[in-house]
């Protein structure tokens, strides 16, 4: 056992010297060490051959569960630590920092219930977790102990076979069972082992289960024969020691009550064994001489690795002796030469870092990828439904306006409204800011690993990284003050602009619409009127008979389509497809085509078939790209005397409107910059105009209504006062949700506003501040430090 610690201590040793071959520093503590196998041992062997019992006795407790069906379904490695302190039958299981003790059997049981669920989750052929346990005991060497499933389980992959055994120096424990020694020259385990360590520096093999061949005289002979090294010929050069049941060693330790149980256990299991192997070496007897041989082949195995160490050693004393000839005995033994030196590679290091910063190298592209793509996402992902759904609407006016209701409009609920949504600005800034932060960090390190002068002096190297990550600290508290300030001032001020433009948008619709209405009421009576001036009018009989015809017709034809309301159909599950006869201009002949178009809002595309039936459209024009103008109609001009014959009568509203693209040289449709559309009745016209309307304003495009002077439908009576509007009456809860309709297109607007000076802001105190500012400290910081 003391051997075994003696080796710890030197493997540990020869962990910091290739470290040091590899510019790690050993003694940082919170860098990734890099790991060192002289200690682990790793049991090889088939399904029931006793590989977790002879484990089992080197830990000194039957911790890990046996059976002869393959209990072992997945890797277990135990990290044993030994503690002289603890009881000999005390068992510590080390959990991160803390640490807890258990008994052998609740330890045995629980992975039992874990290789049961990870055998149950998991089917055929394939990688299989392993598991990962430490322990301290007062009689366990300081060895890592690996349990493989047996190697002829569907459960071991060859590949975790060379993840534990192969290119290290991991000792093989290959168990055979003593009743199969005669075929050992056929043993698949014993094959793999001389594959993986075809010198044998590293392999022992033994044989367990000793006491189950007592009394067969040929397998004693054939154990006897391995143990005094004259097996068949064929065989690897190894050590071999014999074993026998855990049953023996441990169960018999257990029901002794003194501190030196398990010693007492050891030496009958040594005394069994003498006397079923009369012929055997002593030394090659029991789990004390399987301690002993484990330290004999590490020991070996330490010799192999040794020469190319102090070698390697060697060659980096003279690098740094090289290293100290360059720089100048003069410049490290004076404070005025470490200053150089430090600076020195201060410079270097400012290199490496401004070239991930403006060259995008390493993760600097994280940056833009931040700015660009999660920051947006989390804006657009704010719950701006929820807040302003109207019962939420509702409540909150409600609780601004206290006891007393709001009079004319709810201004004090909808600023508070606007502060609660823009409110939830600061966290996505916030993380914007935080994720700038660890991208700064990792540049920081990956610069300072990507200075080779850093690396030959890894306590400079640390305080370098330390004193740039504490700026980086400070910039990021002072980003984040900045990206809250800008959301608070979007909070604070809400320009009244908005709110007028809200009134006078009111205003206008409630205009419209009594526009409407005063002309389908007065339609019929300026139909009669016209019919009485008709007939007062001095024209022959056939010409006033013909016009009154031609005009009564076309009157009729008009009003019977207004009487009825739209024709249009409506399709869809929420009814976002609207479809319906439209008149379309010809750009070459000026004249009219009857067309049948579908309207898409769901996609903001509005298409059309020269026939109903057609499956195809002849063209398709992307709405989110067009804006929306009602027109006059063209009509041909007549003479005054043509009109006073005719007796033309008053021009009624017009039913043409234009669809045209944002971008003055681009096209709507086909070769045509501009799409004129008439419809068959004013109510199609409205309804055709709304839809269309509301797809173009939600993608950003804009409407035109007619000419107030000569627009195409009637003047109002109407003068548009406050006080003319508020003599109609008004649905209040219609008018909240057209308020907080307009309230959200202004929050989305100071939303996407945040999203584009956010990343400014963050560049401005994070960004440029690491480029000027956190050298900037880093030069003052190593003067100071390199002070006498």
């Amino acid at each position: 056992m003391e051997a075994i610690e003696e080796l710890a201590q030197l493997s540990e040793s020869m962990r910091q010297a290739a470290s040091l071959l590899a510019d790690d520093d050993p003694s940082d503590d919170t860098a990734p060490r890099r790991p060192s196998t002289f200690l682990n041992a790793v049991a090889l062997g088939n399904v029931g051959a006793g590989k977790s019992a002879v484990l089992n006795s080197l830990i000194g407790h039957p911790v890990l569960p046996t059976g002869e069906n393959g209990a072992t379904r997945a890797p277990i490695v135990v990290d044993l630590q030994r503690d002289p302190g603890l009881s000999s039958k005390s068992i510590v299981l080390q959990i991160d920092t803390k640490s807890q003790q258990v008994s052998a059997s609740s330890l045995r049981h629980s992975l039992q219930d874990r290789l049961s669920k990870g055998a149950s989750s998991g089917s055929g052929r394939g990688r299989v977790e392993g598991i990962n346990i430490k322990l301290r005991t007062s009689t366990a060497p300081p060895l890592k102990l690996i349990d493989l499933p047996g190697i002829d389980q569907l459960a071991l992959d060859d590949s975790v076979i060379n993840e534990y055994c192969g290119h290290n120096d991991a000792i093989l424990l290959v168990v055979i069972p003593a009743m199969q020694a005669a075929d050992v020259a056929s043993s698949r385990a014993l094959r793999l082992a001389k594959d993986i360590d075809s010198d044998g520096t590293r392999t022992i093999g033994v044989l367990s289960k000793v006491d189950q061949a007592e009394g067969d005289a040929k397998t004693i002979a054939c154990v006897q024969a391995l143990l005094s090294n004259k097996g068949p010929k064929n065989l690897p050069d190894i050590e071999w020691v014999a074993l026998v049941g855990q049953s023996v060693a441990i169960a018999s330790a257990q029901a002794v009550g003194s501190e030196n149980s398990l010693e007492t256990a050891w030496q009958a299991e040594a005394e069994t064994l003498k006397s079923i192997l009369t012929g055997a070496p002593k030394s090659k007897l029991g789990r004390v001489a399987l301690v002993d041989t484990i330290a004999k082949q590490i020991r070996k195995r330490m010799k192999v690795r040794l020469p190319n160490l102090l070698n390697g050693l060697h060659g980096k004393s003279q690098m740094v002796q090289d290293e100290l000839a360059r720089l100048g005995e003069s410049m490290v033994q004076s404070a005025e030469g470490t200053r150089a030196v430090a600076l020195e590679l201060c410079r270097e290091f400012e290199d490496k870092f401004l070239a991930h910063i403006t060259s995008g190298e390493g993760s600097g592209w994280k940056i833009v990828a931040s700015f660009e793509g999660k920051f947006p996402d989390r804006i657009k992902q704010l719950p701006l439904d929820r807040h302003f759904d109207l019962s939420n609407v509702k409540r909150i006016v409600l609780e601004a306006d206290g006891y007393q209701p709001y009079l004319i409009s709810p201004e004090k609920g909808l600023r508070s409204l606007i502060k609660i949504v823009l409110d939830m600005a600061k966290e996505p800034s916030q993380l914007c800011v935080e994720e700038v932060h660890h991208v700064l960090l990792d540049i920081v390190n990956a610069s300072a690993n990507a200075t080779p002068g850093l690396g030959r002096y890894p306590p400079f190297k640390r305080e370098v990284i330390a004193i740039a990550s504490n700026a980086l600290e400070s910039f990021k508290n002072d980003a984040k003050m900045m990206v809250v300030a800008l959301v608070d001032m979007e909070r604070a001020f809400v320009p009244p602009q908005h709110f007028i433009r809200l009134v006078q948008r009111r205003m206008e619709r409630q205009r419209r619409e009594e526009e409407m209405k005063n002309w389908s009421s007065q339609k019929p009576q300026e139909a009669d009127q016209s019919m009485a001036k008709r007939a007062s009018s001095p024209q022959t009989g056939a010409e006033q008979a013909g016009v009154s015809s031609k005009s009564s017709k076309e009157k009729s034809s008009q009003q019977d389509r207004d009487k009825k309301g739209s024709n249009l159909q409506v399709a869809g599950a929420s009814g976002e497809i609207t479809a319906g006869y439209l008149l379309k201009k010809s750009a070459k002949t000026n004249g009219w085509s009857r067309r049948w178009f579908v309207l898409n809002e769901k996609s903001g595309k509005l298409g059309y078939t020269k026939k109903q039936e057609e499956r195809h459209f002849r063209g398709v024009i992307t709405l989110e790209e067009c804006n929306l103008e009602e027109v006059e109609e063209d009509e041909p001009a007549k003479s005054l005397k043509d009109s006073k014959k005719a007796n033309v009568p008053e021009k009624g509203p017009s039913l043409v409107f234009k669809i045209t693209n944002r971008v003055a040289y681009k096209t709507v449709l086909k070769a045509h910059s501009a799409v004129v559309l008439k419809a068959e009745s004013m109510p199609d016209k409205v309804e055709w105009v709304n839809k269309i309307k509301a797809v173009i304003q939600s993608k950003g495009g804009s409407f035109k209504g007619p000419n107030n002077e000569g627009g195409s439908m009637r003047q109002s009576n109407s003068d548009g006062t406050l006080d003319n509007m508020a003599q109609r009456p008004a649905d209040p809860e219609e008018e909240l949700r057209w308020m907080s309709h307009e309230v959200r297109g202004y929050v989305e607007a100071v939303l996407n506003s945040l999203a584009a000076n956010v990343p400014k802001a963050v560049v401005l105190c994070q960004v440029e501040k690491a480029k000027e500012d956190m050298l900037n400290q880093l030069y003052s910081s190593v003067r100071l430090m390199c002070c006498p």
